[in-house]
């Protein structure tokens, strides 16, 4: 090999290897980017999450109550259904 051919080979691998670095980087980036996206997008969904639990929280309860007031009518209703049909009995 020749000097000339040599050097045609050196500048073929600087051009090569200015493009991969060049990909490298365009990737790097990328990745950085998405990186950002995705901790936002995190960020968010935890906000949500905690704003619905708070939300769970307080219904709870209340759905509790209305729960036991229901329970407690049909309740009534099933002694006062008894109670007209032994007096009819």
């Amino acid at each position: 090999m020749n000097s000339e051919q040599l050097e045609e080979i050196n500048r073929h691998f600087s051009v090569v290897s200015e493009a991969l670095r060049s990909d490298i980087r365009r990737i790097a980036e990328g990745h950085a980017t998405l990186c950002h996206d995705l901790r936002e997008s995190c960020g968010e969904n935890q906000n949500e999450l905690k704003e619905m639990q708070a939300l769970l929280q307080l219904s709870f309860p209340h759905l509790d109550q209305h729960i036991h007031t229901l329970e407690t009518d049909i309740s009534a209703l099933k002694n006062h259904i008894d109670h007209l049909e032994t007096s009819h009995s």
